[in-house]
């Protein structure tokens, strides 16, 4: 017994696959951007400790505004995993059709663009800026606040990535009208 499968045009069964790329990629690029961030500024707190080892903790900022943007990587692949979860195959006694529509799987691969790809860059702003900045804190304190000002512009493209994914995550349809969409089709 087979089980006929219908490939309808607004449903096609590709979408999972763009949905779920949205899912990899918001959390993928966003924890490259993460661990490059940690890992630069990392690399200046410990150049910058070896002098003055009493400023290190005061310095460990843009390791953690670099931790948080994988946070927001996970943030959208939980929230776009979850509704794409909600859109599994249905079958009936014609046959089976996918309820995952191409808009809704575009949507969700932009909003994992989105935000991985800002949690890139960011995480990249804040290791460079980092770097510098801790060592150059370590030469001269009175940089400290111009230094956490840089870090709180670099960390706002991932925070801009993160409000955009979830805007555009939010434009999918639900599981009852993309039912009806996918079915009017075949």
């Amino acid at each position: 017994m087979s089980t006929t499968w219908f490939d309808a045009p607004a449903c096609p069964n590709s979408a999972s696959f763009f949905g779920m790329m949205g899912v990899a990629s918001a959390l993928v690029f966003a924890n490259l951007g993460s661990a490059y961030g940690t890992a630069k500024a990392g690399v200046g707190i410990a150049s910058m400790g070896v002098f003055k080892p009493r400023a290190v903790m005061k310095n460990i900022i843009p390791v953690i505004m670099a931790g948080i943007l994988g946070i927001y990587g996970l943030i959208v692949a939980v929230i776009v995993g979850g509704k794409a979860s909600g859109l599994n195959p249905e079958c009936g006694s014609a046959g089976c059709y996918n309820r995952y529509t191409a808009y809704s799987a575009y949507a969700h691969l932009a909003a994992g663009l989105a935000c991985g790809l800002s949690g890139l860059a960011s995480g990249m702003a804040i290791g460079i800026a980092g770097d510098a900045g801790v060592r150059a804190v370590g030469q001269q304190p009175a940089l400290f606040v111009p230094n956490i000002l840089i870090m709180i512009f670099a960390e706002a493209l991932g925070l801009y990535g993160l409000i955009v994914a979830l805007l555009v995550s939010g434009y999918s349809q639900s599981a009852e009208t993309a039912a009806e969409i996918c079915q009017s089709t075949v």
